[in-house]
């Protein structure tokens, strides 16, 4: 029988998986998290019960997954190998689980599954025709949540921008934008002049995951949301966002143009690039979710002002000095 406020996070050593387990314990919530490697069986940290074990293994996730009201899926391969391969038997692994428990799986949502025939303006209705193989697979790993769904589960989706945070893992801003760990000099703009971008602050994906989950009763078995986030409109206000809060610690960072034909000569030989590349799209053209279902259920949605937002970010990548661990979870609500 799954406990109300039990939640297993599988990816808690990640980006959103590691901000939406310390929202979750925050909240009340008793967190477990899967890890490979660990040389004990479980042990409590940082008021996380970290379990050993294997997202890969269907045995390992049941076992976690034991006693628990949601199941948060914000995991990827090791390294992100395999990606293509490994992420949809990850997934069914967790929709067994969740079959057995009857708990309700949270996943992470992306704009990789819309294509041309969908932009600019997106809504939870609108059609998913991907143009990526990346997209494609995430299709289906929705298609399957679906079906789930109509087979007595519960799926919640929230779907958000371009992730940044403090703690966040592989992401444009700190693999594209910036150097991590260093004062920022340089900041390499890959936004086409003019053209818009969606970005999503960590703390406030993770914080509308946890208000959406308090309501989840009352929410249909397949429920997706679309986040509005930071919608920086030029393609410039995140780039001069971080030039401005550099400034304000004595920086005098310049704002120069991302080198993608280093990366189109490179990507042949890298997978990594290579992703970057596929995505190229999603900077030429504007997509933007509407947000108008997610306020209609939570009245707001958790919007962090960008400056204070980046800032936070900086600290936590190194580039500013050490960051409070109560600044990067504070934020504030706004329309």
């Amino acid at each position: 029988m799954a406990r109300a406020q039990t939640a297993l996070v599988l990816g808690a050593t990640g980006g959103i998986g590691g901000e939406v387990a310390r929202q979750l314990r925050d909240g009340g919530w008793e967190v477990k998290a899967l890890k490979r490697g660990m040389a004990s069986q479980s042990e409590r940290r940082d008021g996380i019960t970290w379990l050993q074990g294997d997202a890969l293994n269907a045995a390992d996730v049941r076992r976690a997954a034991e006693g628990c009201a949601v199941i948060v899926h914000a995991v990827n391969p090791p390294g992100y190998r395999r990606w293509a391969e490994l992420v949809l038997p990850m997934l069914d692994n967790t929709i067994a689980a969740a079959a057995g428990t009857g708990a309700t799986i949270v996943l992470p949502g992306t704009v990789y599954n819309y294509g041309p025939d969908a932009f600019p303006m997106l809504d939870e209705d609108a059609p998913q025709n991907p143009v990526t193989r990346k997209g494609a697979i995430r299709v289906e790993m929705e298609c399957r949540l679906q079906r789930h769904a109509k087979q007595g589960g519960r799926v919640l989706i929230v779907r958000a921008g371009d992730f940044f945070g403090p703690q966040a893992g592989n992401n444009w801003l700190s693999q594209g934008l910036i150097q991590p760990g260093k004062p920022v000099s340089r900041i390499q703009n890959p936004a086409q002049p003019g053209v818009g971008h969606q970005w999503a602050y960590l703390p406030d994906v993770a914080r509308t995951m946890v208000a959406l989950l308090a309501q989840r009763e009352t929410l249909a078995p397949f429920a997706t949301f679309h986040m509005a986030g930071f919608w920086d409109a030029d393609g410039r206000q995140m780039a001069q966002a971080i030039q401005r809060v550099a400034a304000r610690h004595g920086g005098e960072p310049r704002i120069s143009a991302f080198p993608w034909w280093l990366i189109r000569c490179i990507a042949p030989f890298n997978t990594t690039l290579r992703e970057l590349l596929e995505m190229r799209y999603l900077w030429r053209q504007p997509v933007q979710m509407i947000n108008t279902k997610l306020q209609g259920v939570l009245g707001q949605e958790p919007n962090t002002p960008l400056d204070e937002a980046v800032e936070a970010t900086l600290r936590g990548l190194g580039c500013l000095g050490p960051i409070d661990s109560t600044e990067a979870g504070r934020g504030v609500v706004a329309a």
